[in-house]
């Protein structure tokens, strides 16, 4: 059945049967799927008020709009259930356990530790672990996510625990609740002096959100101002009651500087883990998992954060880890000792793969590298489809009117990421989303990625003139010398929220700055002298306020303008240049190239003053 004719492009319809596309894909894609030529979609789109070219890629609500224009259902695949269609392609699932109940094994549990920042997270891994974070940290505040394990004894018997450090900057929102979601267990850290706070209340949601079991570990005991009793109070509210008040929830009294009940945490921990949750994995299995972290190591390439949920790694295994492969060359624990095999809930570090892979992406072991590198090809064009039509606002005929009448009145501050690890440039990448200064300016993000600024950078940024941010990163190479060439300016930063305050000044910079005119003085004239030389010289009365000598005037006379925005040649008191005279003196001043002057007009000085912006 032929449709009506739209915008004078004849399509064939549909009848109301489902499609389904992938995130980001073009209408190429879309015209494969329904059998018509892509160009008939490109002038249908015109028609609709959409400006989109065949090949690239657009976003979930134009690939809707056009399929009810054809009487089709589009159903834009998740990003979750298209990489389980393209495992099973390959047959292979992530995320189950196989082999019969005989084959599971106790595991671990994989322990987040989350709270307000300045709580003494950090501090009270190092005091369980015996080592240093907090040193390490700019400004004393987590940027990244870390993972270890460490072993206690309970009833005689020895258990270990996996604990996930969160970052505990507003910034970090993502991923802490990427930690929540990866975890067995939450550890609330609430400092007993402080008692609960914004980002106490902000963790406590993920957790309860990824439904997980809760431990409170008030820390800070040591403080003299310490009032373990108030968190308790304030903590009942949000529903977590503890033991000793008839609830279910184990809060413990700790300090990490003093290492005080360090013990008695980790029982506790265990204690919850046997109550409430079974934790099995079959470790003979292929090894499944999640990324924590990856950056970009100088000498030994991406180096990934690993956390294996089921399975046993081993060096050798290939694995797809998100868009990333490559055989597993060498496997490092937390104190930088190697380790040959990983089991469950077991965090190593991984070097061998072929590009950072994203933190909170998943990582599986295939039977060999061609396979691995099959997936991750494929998944690393997805996700360059699905970034592109997520970047790409929707344009439309009237935008671009409106940008025309507009003129080069709206700005756009064109921005390219780098950072040491990839959990980092995605936590500031989604701040600087959220960044509001009006609509005359906007903030666009060209390209993010992990590891140091490449000259490939420095030349995307002289092509579209953005700046470049390093988050814990330097330039490589020449990439310095071709930035300060080219003109690109370089920005480096170590704490998040410093890059994210300046980008918003920068930004407020970029609108059109808005005056106000303000009155200095006027000044009556009383006499007028004539010079062949310099033409009328103005004998005048400062009645009120000041005149300035770069300030601009205006010529009254019987109270209406005469000229407005003059400006003074020159200003004279008695035979000396003056810069200002005030009210009560006498002075001497001719107005540059105007002439028409009268004995009793007043001469009213005035400036342009800018209005901060808030």
């Amino acid at each position: 059945m032929q449709a009506p004719t739209i915008g004078g492009v004849r399509v064939r319809k549909g009848d109301g049967e489902t499609v389904r596309l992938a995130r980001g894909s073009s209408l190429t894609d879309f015209a494969e799927k329904i059998g018509v030529d892509a160009a008939a979609l490109v002038q249908m789109l015109f028609h609709l008020g959409e400006m989109v070219t065949s090949t690239e890629s657009v976003n979930d609500a134009t690939l809707e709009l056009l399929g009810e224009e054809l009487n089709y259902v589009v159903e834009v695949v998740s990003p979750e259930d298209e990489d389980r269609e393209l495992l099973e392609s390959f047959d292979l699932e992530f995320g189950e356990d196989e082999g019969a109940d005989d084959q599971l094994v106790a595991r671990p549990p994989v322990v987040t530790v989350m709270g307000h920042v300045d709580h003494g997270k950090t501090k009270l891994l190092d005091a369980l672990r015996s080592a240093n974070v907090v040193d390490k940290e700019a400004g004393g505040i987590t940027q990244h996510i870390g993972a270890y394990q460490v072993a206690t004894e309970v009833d005689g018997e020895e258990r270990r625990i996996t604990f996930i450090d969160t970052p505990g900057h507003e910034a970090f929102t993502a991923m802490r609740a990427r930690g929540s979601k990866s975890s067995d267990i939450a550890v609330l850290v609430v400092a007993a002096d402080d008692g609960v706070m914004p980002q106490t209340v902000e963790a406590l949601n993920h957790a309860k959100a990824a439904e997980v079991p809760i431990v409170v570990a008030v820390n800070k005991i040591d403080r003299p101002d310490a009032d373990p009793t108030k968190v308790r109070g304030q903590l009942t509210e949000y529903g977590l009651v503890p033991e000793e008040y008839g609830g279910d929830t184990m809060f413990v009294d700790v300090s990490a500087r003093e290492m005080l009940n360090l013990d008695a945490l980790l029982e506790a921990i265990v204690l919850t883990t046997d109550a409430s949750l079974d934790l099995r994995a079959n470790p003979e299995q292929d090894a499944q998992g999640l990324i924590v972290e990856a950056h970009l190591d100088r000498g030994r390439g991406p180096v990934a954060t690993i956390l294996v949920q089921r399975g046993t790694l081993r060096v050798g295994d290939s694995i797809v880890a998100g868009p990333a492969h490559g055989r597993v060359r060498a496997m490092l624990d937390e104190h930088g000792d190697t380790v040959e095999e990983a089991d469950p809930s077991r965090p190593v570090m991984v070097l061998g793969l072929s590009a950072v892979p994203g933190a909170g992406q998943n990582f599986l072991v295939v039977e060999d590298d061609r396979v691995a590198r099959q997936i991750a090809e494929k998944r690393e064009s997805r996700e360059r489809a699905a970034m592109q039509a997520k970047r790409r606002v929707r344009r439309t005929l009237e935008d671009f009117m409106a940008s025309m009448e507009k003129g080069a009145e709206s700005q756009e501050l064109n921005l390219i990421l780098k950072g040491d690890v990839s959990g980092s440039v995605e936590a500031l990448e989604d701040s600087l989303a959220k960044i509001d200064v009006g609509d005359e300016v906007s903030i666009r993000v060209i390209d993010r990625g992990v590891g140091a600024i490449t000259e490939t950078n420095v030349d995307l940024a002289a092509a579209s003139d953005a700046i470049i941010i390093g988050f814990n990163v330097r330039p490589q190479g020449k990439a310095s010398e071709m930035a300060d060439r080219e003109g690109v300016e370089i920005r480096y930063y170590s704490v998040i929220y410093q890059a994210i305050e300046e980008i918003e000044a920068a930004l407020k910079g970029m609108l059109k700055p808005e005056f106000e005119e303000t009155t200095l003085g006027q000044a009556e004239i009383r006499e007028i002298f004539r010079s062949s030389k310099i033409g009328n010289i103005a004998g005048c009365m400062v009645t009120d306020g000041v005149i300035r000598r770069n300030a601009k005037v205006r010529l009254l006379r019987d109270g209406a303008v005469i000229a407005d925005n003059l400006d003074l040649a020159s200003l004279r008191r008695e035979k000396d240049d003056a810069s200002e005279v005030r009210e009560g003196f006498e002075c001497g001043l001719v107005l540059r190239n105007y002439q028409n002057i009268q004995t009793g007009d007043i001469v009213e000085a005035f400036e342009m003053r800018e209005i901060p912006r808030s």
